[in-house]
């Protein structure tokens, strides 16, 4: 088990590196690196953004995925609005024709 992992259960002191207690269940702990110190295993630091050969290439590649527009071509917009107001009207003519007919069908009483 990796040191900068390792926990220490605060109810039943079982060692582990799992979100909750195997043992207990309890989710209280203390990492164990507060007591152990764990050295710093890289022999050099990590270079900084700019320093990195690779990196402007992948951000600018990233930001050309995120800032593709995704839109409908306009023409296409306009044939799917003009479907749904045919539609709505059509709706309309038949609920506006089964009104009038029902008021209208009705046998003249003698």
């Amino acid at each position: 088990m990796q040191l900068r992992v390792a926990r220490l259960c605060l109810d039943c002191e079982e060692v582990h590196d799992a979100g909750e207690c195997p043992v207990c269940g309890s989710e209280s702990f203390a990492f164990i690196t507060r007591w152990v110190p764990a050295p710093e295993r890289r022999q050099r630091p990590r270079p900084a953004v700019s320093e990195a050969p690779d990196m402007s290439d992948t951000v600018k590649t990233y930001r050309q995925l995120l800032g593709v527009d995704h839109r409908e071509p306009t023409g296409m917009r306009w044939v799917k609005r003009g479907a749904v107001g045919i539609a709505a009207v059509g709706v309309l003519g038949w609920l506006w024709g089964r009104r009038g007919g029902e008021s209208g069908s009705e046998p003249p009483r003698s």
